[in-house]
Formats: structure tokens, sequence, C-alpha cells
């Protein structure tokens, strides 16, 4: 399916699948069918409520990793599979924290874009974190899928960068020297916004990259954020009460992109 996502106003739905096979949060009791059922009744309520796509994440693997295990790895791309039949719309997919294998499921399931921490140096809650950009986009092409957009999320929530450089210097770097094909600009946590100041910065430094704003993001400020950016990825404010871990409430869905359509 195809996806512009320099085409403005692009609005990219979280479906946060529930805790994987051998992580703390996990459901044993309701296994692989609770996780298909529940991840499709989200997708049915985004698409029913008109969002341009969705991307698959593990948000509710916490404590958060930077390698992920092989029994997440293959959980996740048997849920995207089982679901993927149901899509109307464009998908991506995200495992948190670890780009290859993020590659790896979005290539096995035919997803249109990857989001990850593609570059940088951070402190993080998870340790001292330093991804792989080029193994990441190497393990893209080995895998036949070029034509899958890496979405790069510059300024990692649930950490401190190390590297010193001014937001937009390292939005120019990841693009000039990394490939990346769209940049995201974070706040400090997931449901938080990233500071629009940020975002302008980023949008000048790479004007003929897509931008994005990756968190955060309500009917509140989403005006501000679209006279900026091309889009967002929007999760918690799409959950029932605003709360990252509900399921998602179709009329949020439903107010917040007749908001979008609003803004012309």
């Amino acid at each position: 399916m195809s996806f512009d996502l320099s085409r403005g106003k692009t609005v990219i739905a979280m479906v946060h699948i529930g805790a994987l096979p051998g992580t703390p949060l996990h459901d044993a009791e309701g296994g692989m069918d609770r996780l298909v059922a529940d991840a499709l009744a989200d997708v049915e309520a985004l698409q029913d409520g008109g969002v341009d796509a969705v991307m698959f994440g593990n948000e509710n693997d916490r404590p958060y990793r930077l390698d992920a295990p092989k029994s997440g790895i293959a959980a996740m791309t048997a849920v995207v599979a089982a679901v993927r039949p149901h899509l109307r719309v464009p998908f991506g997919v995200n495992y948190l924290w670890d780009p290859d294998a993020s590659v790896a499921i979005g290539a096995a399931t035919g997803a249109t874009f990857v989001r990850e921490i593609f570059t940088g140096v951070f402190a993080s809650d998870m340790g001292v974190w330093a991804p792989d950009a080029a193994s990441a986009v190497t393990l893209r092409r080995e895998m036949g899928r070029r034509d899958m957009k890496l979405l790069f999320n510059i300024n990692a929530e649930f950490s401190h960068a190390l590297d010193a450089r001014p937001i937009a210097l390292k939005a120019k770097s990841a693009v000039f020297s990394s490939l990346a094909d769209a940049v995201l600009v974070s706040g400090p946590l997931t449901g938080e916004a990233a500071e629009l100041g940020h975002l302008r910065e980023v949008r000048e430094a790479v004007p003929d990259t897509p931008v994005f704003a990756n968190t955060g993001v309500n009917i509140e400020n989403v005006a501000d954020v679209m006279s900026i950016a091309d889009g967002c990825i929007i999760g918690t404010h799409f959950k029932h009460d605003g709360v990252t871990w509900n399921a998602v409430d179709p009329d949020r869905v439903r107010r917040f992109m007749d908001r979008v359509a609003s803004l012309g």
C-alpha cells in the first residue's frame, strides 16, 4: 500500500500491542489470542475514525530493553501478520528499542515504514544506548525492502542525549550520513509533547525531508503542530481517558480527525 509521508497533515496512530510472551506484564492466560484480539479492536476503531496509517508497537513490554529477544520478535511478527488482512490503511512497526528487530519485523510483515532510534548516544533507563544505523539500513536492503521507509526518532524518550549537538544538526546529520527517510521529534516521555521550537528548528534544517511530531500531540495542540510538521504519530490521546495503556476510544479518534480535517 503506497504512503506519501510528505503529503502534509498525516496522522499515524499507534496500536499498542499487549505485553508479549516472556515479558513481566504478559497475560499468560489470555495468550496470543488475546494479543491479536485487542490489537484488532484498536485497529478497527482507528481505521473507522479516519486515521491515515497505523503503527504497531510493543510499548507494554516494560521494563524496556535494547536487544529484542527471539520470543518477542516472533510474537510481534505473529500478531501483526494476524491483523494485517483486516488493514485498510498503510502500516508500520516499531520494536522498542531495537532497530534491527524493527526492520526485520517490518520487512517480514510487509510494513510500509519502521520507526526507531537509529542514531545517537544516550544515557537511558535501559543503560547506555548507542544504536547502529548502518546495521539496520543494511538489513533493510538484505531483506529486499528498500521501499520500506525508516523514520528516525532523533531525541529519544526515557533518556538524555550524550551528544550535545543542537537538534537541527542532529536532524541534518541523520539525513545526510544515515539515510533517514523522515525525522521525528519527541518529548521526554511517551504522551508528552515535543517542543514546538525543536520542531521548527528541525523543519528548517531538513526542508526536503518529512518531519513528524512523535509524542504528546492532542486535540488542543494539533493545529500548532501541523503548522510546522508534515504529520504526527499519536497514541496516548486516542486512548480512553487519555491513558496510554487503555484501549482506543473511537470518539476521541473521530473528534481528533475532524479537527485535523478542519485545518485545511
